[in-house]
């Protein structure tokens, strides 16, 4: 394993530095070794179309590393826990650094130390050295780190490298205004001493629990820039909201500034004939003195400062609560009977319908969840087995940021207000709409002019991700996508895995399209407009389109799914392109991309799916997500080992109850068995399948198994074994295909006796030519064990021919298999020479020498191939002279 890493709190530099080192090292790991600077952590925030992935320390195992590159930094002590890699056998360390060396200084095998004034702008001179071209994204933040660690180029070790480094940066595409909305200014001496003025200058005014800092300052000069100093005054201080009163000669200005949406300093601003907007604002102000203004500016606060809107303010109460016991068709007439559609659940002790003060939070029950479980006939089960547990709350001083924070970007429909961990009301999405409607003052970003947004928006376009990591015809082909659909006025999406796997730079070439509108249709005219084959699928609405090349893409319409009795096949009817994403297993699968050419590469994620993606989690979209599918909970099993994300402790007790109802017997079993398959396909299944025993599913995959399967020293050595076959017979690049999952069950049901595996075949339904391989293998495998056990000592003629029965995949389950290394060193021999012997003549050389054509044949070459593979016949000479010898012609009977 690779990782590039750099100092304790990371600036911008450092960052960048990173980001660039990922570019050479691509398949290095990001990881940062402890805080980053709020400035940074903000930007990662804001910046998510970074779409590079920073791994964690307590993710990563130091004592696998192999190579540590570090940027910015040469001291090990800076690098925290990291430093530990350096006790790592055989470790390479690589070092980017500008800094002068220290008594501490680490030594590496590859050192690219310049005094610059950034480390970007070594990577910077490397990029243009090497040919390699950053995104726009990437030149942004390059930009940023070498503006950031130059002080836009005024401190004094900035060099003449680091301005044409930034110049090369912006024919790349390097955005200025982010750089701007980033980097801090140096002030002057004349500016700080300005600052030092304006604090003592300034008085707290708290008005109807909002504290507002009021600031005067008198001066004979007009002082240009002054938003300049507000500015830095309120993040020296962390001021939320600033007026500057700032009598200049014969005017008085008024400069605002504020962070929180209680004030909206715009509406202010423009009473005294001044405008902008909710964050910042100025006016000039005429005919007041200074004082005046101060006076009218603080009734004008109490008349527009409205009370400060915290949960305890907004909040509803008493709150009508269920207990976990409660049935789910109770809960459910309760939402009827209240009109409410969720239910937070309680302790116990605290109360149902209101009557008294619940508490003891636990969870949340939706009417959506509720309908859909007593429609499966699951209205009986105690709400506990299907509610939500993983909810944010809040205490009573929450503010209305953090409100709008988790009904809006978190998309909670209803947030508990907690006190001791009692739950006293609750706020929903209509309390916090009902605020904003009637005080649209609140709604502080959209009264920003266009050209006073923020340079970094939320809407997220990834074109650019796209073109960096995809083949250059596929993107083409998108494109073409999404004229064809705007031609037949639709909308077209690339929906599902491709976009989880772009989003984590995994290139995945299996493009699945969602149209919104008729799906065949659209496949048909883009085979027809690329000469290609359609197959549709009329039932599901979805076609399979084959281009001339035999490249295929597959279409759906987008749809919706319900189910009419648990674990059955989904129905399915036309919808749109959010619930089509609802209908997903997972969020990390539901987002998808806009085609269509207005808004190409747009990303489309209506679930906070990017959070889960970051944070690693797999999560299902709804509770009763397994009940609708059990073959989900392979799925889920599958990616958290691909992946190495987690499933989530919400996710897993819904699968836990999943597997309590037993649904495993209603499900179609080749659907289980097609899980299974892509499970024992990956690359290391075992810890997939340590994770299906802790779940309890092997009881409903083998129930016939004996001795009771568990996941012990035995299991593991087996399958660790098939392992070590499997890769290093990857490792000889032979033409062969083997199914690396056959390998695998085979070394499962290793304990087992054929008829246990003859019943897996049946309960699954595998085609005939798989169950008869399996059955084959295993028979063969087994009994070849024994033997070699018996005889350790084969001619290689011997060894040849007790092997050739077997395929690839029995190969593998023998070396598996196999209780002496003999017996792998056997097959490993056979695998790589004996079986690639070939006779040294040949039937047209039989019969010039007077053999009459028949099963003779073989027998001869049968005889000569044996003494090719012990070493007594190795020319051809040696081989006519081996068959006279050993097979003269018979004289024909008269």
């Amino acid at each position: 394993m690779d990782i590039i890493t750099t100092h304790i709190g990371a600036d911008f530099d450092s960052l960048a530095a990173m980001i660039a080192a990922k570019k050479l090292y691509p398949e290095a790991e990001l990881v940062f070794p402890g805080s980053q600077e709020r400035s940074v952590r903000d930007y990662l925030a804001q910046e998510f179309r970074n779409i590079y992935e920073f791994k964690k320390i307590k993710h990563i195992d130091l004592r696998r590393v192999q190579r540590l590159i570090v940027v910015d930094t040469r001291q090990a002590e800076r690098i925290g826990r990291l430093a530990e890699c350096l006790d790592n056998p055989n470790i390479v360390v690589h070092l980017y650094d500008h800094h002068p060396a220290v008594p501490s200084t680490l030594r590496g095998g590859l050192e690219v130390i310049e005094p610059f004034g950034s480390t970007t702008t070594i990577f910077t001179r490397l990029f243009q050295e090497r040919g390699i071209v950053p995104t726009r994204d990437e030149a942004t933040l390059m930009a940023l780190g070498i503006y950031e660690d130059t002080g836009s180029f005024l401190h004094s070790s900035t060099c003449p490298e680091d301005l044409a480094a930034a110049s090369w940066l912006l024919t790349q595409g390097a955005n200025l205004d982010i750089v701007t909305q980033f980097v801090s200014r140096e002030l002057s001496s004349e500016q700080i001493s300005l600052i030092g003025q304006l604090q003592q200058g300034s008085r707290a005014y708290v008005i109807r629990g909002v504290t507002v800092m009021v600031s005067k300052l008198t001066m004979t000069d007009y002082v240009d820039d002054f938003a300049v100093i507000v500015q830095r005054l309120m993040v020296m201080e962390n001021i939320d909201v600033l007026f500057a009163l700032l009598s200049m000669g014969e005017r008085t200005y008024l400069i605002a500034r504020s962070r929180i949406p209680e004030i909206n300093v715009g509406t202010i601003a423009r009473e005294f004939g001044g405008g902008g907007h909710a964050s910042a604002a100025s006016a000039t102000i005429r005919d007041l003195t200074i004082a005046e203004a101060e006076e009218q500016l603080v009734g004008l606060l109490h008349r527009h400062i409205r009370p400060k809107a915290v949960a305890g303010e907004l909040m509803s109460a008493p709150v009508i609560a269920v207990t976990p016991d409660v049935r789910i068709d109770e809960a459910n007439r309760l939402m009827t009977r209240y009109n409410v559609t969720v239910l937070p659940v309680v302790r116990a002790n605290g109360s149902q319908e209101g009557g008294g003060r619940p508490s003891g939070f636990l969870g949340m029950i939706s009417r959506m969840v509720a309908e859909k479980a007593i429609f499966h006939k699951l209205g009986g089960l105690p709400v506990a087995d299907y509610m939500t547990t993983e909810i944010a709350t809040l205490p009573e001083t929450g503010t209305l940021a953090d409100i709008q924070r988790l009904i809006v970007e978190n998309r909670q429909r209803l947030i508990p207000v907690v006190r001791d961990d009692d739950i006293v009301g609750v706020i929903t999405r209509t309390d916090l709409l009902s605020l904003l409607v009637h005080d649209p003052g609140h709604l502080s970003p959209d009264l920003l002019r266009s050209d006073e947004r923020p340079s970094v928006e939320r809407t997220r376009n990834l074109s650019s991700v796209m073109a960096q990591i995809l083949p250059r015809a596929m993107v083409v082909l998108m494109r073409e996508i999404g004229e064809t659909a705007a031609g037949l006025g639709c909308n077209a999406y690339v929906a599902g895995g491709f976009v989880r796997d772009l989003l984590l730079q995994v290139r995945n070439t299996d493009i699945d399209i969602v149209i919104e509108g008729d799906g065949i249709r659209f496949a048909k005219t883009l085979a027809e407009q690329h000469r290609g084959v359609v197959h549709p699928h009329e039932k599901f609405g979805t076609a399979t389109v084959i281009f001339p090349d035999q490249s295929r893409i597959d279409v759906a319409t987008a749809r919706l799914e319900y189910y009419e009795r648990p674990a059955a096949m989904p129905t399915v009817e036309h919808s749109s392109i959010k619930l089509d994403l609802y209908r997903r297993d997972f969020t990390i699968n539901a987002m998808a991309i806009h085609l269509n050419p207005e808004r190409f590469g747009t990303l489309v994620d209506y679930f906070n799916c990017q959070n889960d993606l970051k944070e690693r989690s797999i999560q299902v979209l709804h509770n009763l997500s397994f009940v609708e599918d059990p073959t989900r909970i392979f799925r889920a099993i599958r990616f958290e080992g691909r992946l190495d994300f987690a499933i989530t402790r919400h996710t897993e007790k819904l699968i836990k109850n999943t597997v309590q109802m037993n649904l495993f017997d209603q499900v179609e079993e080749p659907r289980f068995f097609h899980e299974l398959k892509l499970i024992l396909s990956e690359d290391d299944p075992i810890p997939a399948l340590r994770r299906m025993a802790s779940l309890k599913l092997f009881p409903f995959l083998w129930p016939d198994l004996r001795p009771n399967l568990k996941v012990d020293r035995r299991f593991l050595h087996f399958l660790t074994q098939a392992n070590q076959a499997i890769s290093w017979f990857k490792l000889l690049y032979l033409p062969d295909k083997i199914e690396t999952w056959m390998v695998y069950l085979l070394a499962i049901m290793s304990r087992s006796r054929t008829k246990e595996l003859i019943a897996f075949c049946h309960r699954f339904d595998l085609p005939p030519r798989q169950r008869r391989k399996l059955i084959l293998q295993k028979t063969e495998a087994e009994r070849i064990a024994q033997e070699m056990l018996k005889r350790p000592f084969l001619k290689p003629s011997e060894t040849y021919w007790l092997l050739s029965t077997l395929d690839g995949e029995g190969l593998l389950y023998l070396m598996a298999i196999a209780r002496k290394r003999s017996i792998q060193q056997a097959v490993s021999l056979y695998v790589t020479t004996l079986r690639k012997v070939a006779p040294l003549v040949g039937g047209e050389d039989l019969k010039s020498m007077g053999y009459i054509p028949g099963p003779q044949y073989r027998t001869i070459l049968n005889h000569l191939i044996e003494m090719q593979l012990d070493g007594e016949v190795a020319t051809r000479d040696q081989a006519l002279a081996f068959i006279r010898s050993a097979h003269p012609i018979q004289p024909r009977q008269p």
